[in-house]
């Protein structure tokens, strides 16, 4: 049978697993930037430079796993979907929350981050799309970045999903299956994407989420994407990946040690530093994703009672979790407290208010459709009295049976 479709028949847990612990990660990565030296939207008085480095680092891979990852779901959830389908379950699951999140929970935080400027929120509301793009003007889409590009890779990828579907892509999969499947054969995607990012860098240097300007890192993604699409989602590819997930670790310790290294290298700032180290972070980038499938493919491929739960509640948490960092920061960072207890104290808050913001979610059709959820099926609809016959109603008729056969009398 053809592994194609046999990769489709069967749960991989270890995938949701990953994706909780991604979307989690966001969350603890964006607690740190309050507490960074860099800008971030709201910021402690203190600052702590440890942070700088380990946040850097978990930049370079959590992103571009999070779209690989996205590649893998997106395989999965076309199943037997012709395009127009799969077009209008990502409009329902991307667009409609990204539009919802855009018009109420971005303007929110960008008021708080400029609530100086205005007298209360009622005050805001008629400047919200005021001054152009952020971070000049207050139209942003701050986190939603992430849905908006999930949501046009799938408007690209629609008119190509009956190719998949042909014999032609399935030969062309089974070569590069072949070439992943030697050991650490997965390293032969870096060339494609380096030369990429060689290539659109030299015009599009920054990472800004802005789409318009944002065209090398939107390849970037696009290729990590498409890779757990046509690689990740076949059994020998991730059987040998968490074969390799050890020598896949010292690649990334490895290029670690020369990233950190690099300016003690080449002393003072030169061009060939720079692609230097653009080269060792996009290594760093793919090593480190190998390493997180490999190891959960080993030891997180398994079911769980909340597992289910808590794949549903991590799409609502993601789409939450900014807005309620930056508002409850705001708040605490004003008391007069340690910089550790206000640390804790953000987490938690921030960690009640999407928990309760989520049961909340849940009871209302509304609420769920714009978070990205499927609409709950009404409890009458699936009550026996609505689904079988009630029988005190039914008025029983005698029913004449006529034979056909006639029965002839015994002739002596």
């Amino acid at each position: 049978m053809d592994s194609h479709s046999t990769s489709k028949n069967e749960r991989k847990y270890f995938i949701d697993w990953l994706r909780i612990g991604l979307i989690i990660s966001v969350f603890f990565f964006h607690v740190g930037m309050i507490f960074r030296p860099e800008q971030w939207h709201v910021n402690s008085t203190e600052s702590f430079p440890f942070l700088d480095p380990i946040m850097w680092w978990l930049h370079l891979w959590r992103m571009p796993l999070l779209f690989l990852v996205s590649g893998v779901g997106t395989y999965f959830a076309i199943g037997k979907r012709t395009s127009w389908q799969y077009l209008k379950e990502r409009f329902k699951r991307l667009y409609i929350p990204f539009t919802f999140g855009f018009f109420t929970l971005v303007p929110l935080m960008v008021y708080v981050e400029r609530i100086d400027n205005y007298s209360s929120f009622w005050n805001y509301i008629p400047h919200m799309f005021d001054g152009g793009p952020y971070p000049v003007g207050n139209i942003s889409w701050h986190h939603l970045w992430f849905i908006l590009y999930l949501f046009i890779i799938s408007l690209l990828i629609t008119p190509f999903l009956n190719y998949t579907k042909s014999g032609h892509y399935n030969m062309v999969r089974g070569k590069l299956i072949v070439l992943t499947t030697k050991k650490m054969g997965l390293n032969w995607i870096l060339p494609i994407i380096i030369l990429s990012q060689v290539i659109l860098r030299q015009y599009f240097p920054n990472s800004t989420h802005a789409l318009y300007n944002d065209w090398a890192y939107f390849m970037y993604y696009l290729l990590f994407f498409i890779s757990g699409f046509m690689l990740f989602t076949n059994d020998k590819v991730i059987t040998k990946l968490a074969n390799d997930r050890r020598l896949y670790l010292f690649q990334t310790i490895l290029f670690t040690v020369i990233l950190f290294s690099l300016p003690t290298i080449f002393g003072q700032a030169s061009i060939v530093q720079d692609y230097s180290r653009g080269i060792t972070e996009m290594v760093i980038s793919l090593s480190c994703g190998l390493t997180a499938i490999g190891y959960f493919k080993a030891y997180f491929n398994k079911d769980h009672k909340y597992r289910k739960h808590l794949n549903q509640a991590i799409y609502p948490f993601y789409l939450l979790h900014q807005p309620a960092l930056i508002f409850i920061g705001y708040v605490v960072l004003q008391w007069e407290i340690s910089y550790l207890s206000q640390a804790i104290l953000i987490t938690l808050f921030s960690l009640a208010f999407i928990i309760v913001s989520y049961v909340i979610i849940l009871k209302f059709n509304f609420l769920r459709v714009v978070f990205g959820l499927k609409k709950k099926i009404s409890k009458k609809v699936l009550s026996p009295k609505n689904t079988l016959v009630n029988l005190e109603n039914v008025q029983l008729q005698p029913v004449v049976i006529q034979s056909t056969n006639k029965i002839k009398p015994n002739k002596k």
